[in-house]
């Protein structure tokens, strides 16, 4: 019978970079990561794992799985995770700075009246980019498939969780997806014991970690009391913000309606203001939790402009870091043992499938409405995996044929 783990496992440390070497990787993410959370896990792979291979497929799964189960922006947090990973907490900045700010400045700017983007959102340009996303997450799911479900076992929970999710469509049904798999891979799955030689480091220790999720729950307890106590809308609109990148699990559409209930009902922002720039972010690269840019930057005084987005979009951001970077050292060490290692398998898989599922919708029925559509689809496809094309090319391409195809 294998042994778990009882002391302490010998750390692996990867190669390291520099802070501006996960910026500059980031900051072009950010410029061209059209598609949503789904698609953007789908370039983060393309990128780090197979590009820079700052880490394997499975190394990269973990990591996606772990923010699958922390409430807010999972591909953010895989980046926040990747940048600590590579280059400390500079590159952990750097790597949200990077992924970041292209959106949020866009939005901040459409907040200040730039009316010739309101119809950006249904340009055949942004459509092309949505036939990229296509590509992108086929490749994703096609990749991780062949190497997280190599036997009939974890081919079955990938299935399984794909139709799972596709039947019962919310957030809580990905989580329970996921779940199961980890339940079915743990009762079911053999594998060889992990080394402890692959153990990731992170570069944060347990006490660190500790440290930060004792901060995370401070701030998720206090801010509410101090808002309630003070009359400042600066702090109740931080509160208000920073409560919904706590509590939302599924991504940025999911914290559409908290949103809505802290700047709506008070007057904040007015509902109609709220809808265009909702409808601005769809346009724009970047996680969709940048939208609390816009917000900030539309409020009244003494918020709004430069100072009330970038107040906010810190806001709502900041328990993404805290949980992801507080996690990481616990997690390591968890993933050891042999247990955990049969469940990773199962969760990897359920994984794989909630990525198919998503794949179909919403990412195939937002996008592919034509022979043409799926025509620049395929050839988009056929251009990442068999030509190796760069995917900052492929979005160029890919806006060009949208605009093409639009006209």
């Amino acid at each position: 019978m294998q042994k778990n783990i009882e002391s302490p496992p010998v750390t692996n440390r990867p190669e390291r970079g520099s802070p501006i070497e996960v910026l500059s990787a980031f900051f072009k993410l950010g410029l061209t990561s059209f598609g949503g959370p789904v698609a953007h896990l789908g370039y983060f792979r393309s990128e780090f794992v197979e590009r820079r291979q700052w880490l394997d497929d499975k190394g990269y799964s973990d990591l996606v799985a772990l923010c699958q189960f922390l409430p807010g922006p999972a591909s953010s947090q895989v980046g926040m995770a990747l940048g600590l990973g590579r280059a400390g907490w500079l590159g952990a900045l750097a790597a949200w700075l990077g992924f970041t700010m292209p959106s949020a400045i866009a939005l901040i700017l459409f907040a200040f009246g730039v009316a010739n983007w309101a119809g950006l959102a249904q340009s055949g340009v942004v459509h092309g980019l949505k036939v990229m996303a296509v590509a992108v997450v086929a490749q994703a799911v096609w990749g991780m498939a062949k190497s997280l479900c190599p036997d009939r076992l974890r081919g079955g929970i990938a299935i399984g969780a794909a139709m799972l999710v596709l039947m019962f469509s919310s957030a809580f049904i990905q989580i329970a997806a996921i779940v199961l798999g980890g339940l079915v891979g743990w009762r079911l799955l053999s594998l060889p014991h992990l080394p402890t030689v692959e153990h990731r480091d992170f570069g944060v220790s347990r006490t660190a970690g500790g440290l930060l999720l004792a901060l995370f729950g401070l701030l998720l307890l206090g801010l509410p009391t101090l808002a309630a106590l003070s009359d400042s809308l600066v702090v109740s609109a931080i509160s208000g913000f920073y409560q919904a990148g706590s509590l939302v699990f599924g991504g940025g559409h999911v914290v559409l309606p908290l949103l809505q209930a802290s700047v709506v009902p008070p007057a904040w922002v007015s509902n109609d203001t709220f809808l265009a720039g909702y409808g601005a972010a769809q346009a724009v690269p970047g996680p969709l939790f940048t939208f609390a840019a816009f917000l900030g930057a539309a409020m009244p005084a003494p918020l709004g402009g430069w100072f009330g987005g970038i107040v906010l979009l810190l806001a709502i951001f900041l328990p993404s870091f805290l949980l992801v970077a507080g996690t990481l050292p616990y997690w390591e060490t968890l993933r050891q043992r042999d247990g955990v290692q049969r469940a990773m398998g199962g969760i990897n898989a359920a994984v794989v499938g909630v990525l198919g599922a998503a794949l179909y919708d919403p990412v195939w029925t937002s996008a592919i409405h034509s022979k043409a559509d799926f025509c620049l689809a395929l050839a988009a496809y056929g251009l990442l995996v068999f030509g190796k094309a760069s995917p900052v090319i492929m979005v160029i391409l890919a806006a060009i044929g949208g605009w093409f195809l639009g006209t």
